[in-house]
């Protein structure tokens, strides 16, 4: 467990680092939103899988507002690739940002950032889940859900949320107890779960 927890205080550390590298925050802040940091590395559950999750709020949400923010970001030099995915049209009323970061010191690191029309649906939610989340973790539960991620194959997809439920709703300790959780409790679209 613990080349676990050091790789996992590592991988922080550099995530943090990545965030101040980009300036990531007041880039979003300099267009007029509001971004927070949400996700794994918020909740100090990020181990090996080098992404950073942001939700961005602004009313209005515009395709071109939310180019501007990411025209200031691609100027990083280390900001290799970007993609862009407009769901405004849906439940979720956001734009989607895939940011990939590559730089000798800190390696390659995904961004996610999704622009959200604030007073939507989703407004405020994911900040709130992982708020609770942190309430409820203990150093056993926070341990069982780094070993879970740790042990969960690259080529295997699995949404953060998965891990919470199964450890902290469903008592599932061990990655063989969590493949068979995941058989009983598939994921179709945003999960809506709350500890």
């Amino acid at each position: 467990m613990e080349h676990i927890l050091e790789l996992a205080e590592k991988n922080q550390r550099e995530a943090w680092e990545v965030i101040r590298k980009t300036d990531v925050m007041n880039i979003w802040k300099s267009v007029g939103a509001e971004i927070n940091l949400v996700g794994s590395l918020n909740m100090g559950l990020l181990v090996k899988n080098r992404d950073v999750d942001f939700h961005i709020y602004s009313s209005p949400l515009t395709p071109a507002g939310s180019f501007m923010a990411m025209a200031k970001l691609a100027e990083n030099p280390f900001v290799k690739r970007i993609t862009y995915n407009n769901l405004l049209d849906t439940e979720e009323a956001c734009i989607e940002w895939h940011a990939w970061y590559e730089d000798p010191e800190n390696g390659a690191w995904k961004m996610d950032m999704i622009h959200i029309l604030k007073h939507s649906r989703y407004d405020g939610y994911f900040e709130k889940m992982a708020e609770r989340i942190k309430a409820v973790l203990t150093e056993e539960t926070r341990k069982a859900i780094l070993r879970l991620k740790y042990e969960t194959p690259d080529t295997e997809y699995c949404m953060g949320v998965e891990y919470y439920q199964a450890v902290l709703r469903d008592g599932v300790r061990t990655y063989a107890e969590f493949e068979n959780w995941r058989r009983q409790h598939p994921v179709t679209g945003i999960v809506e779960w709350m500890p």
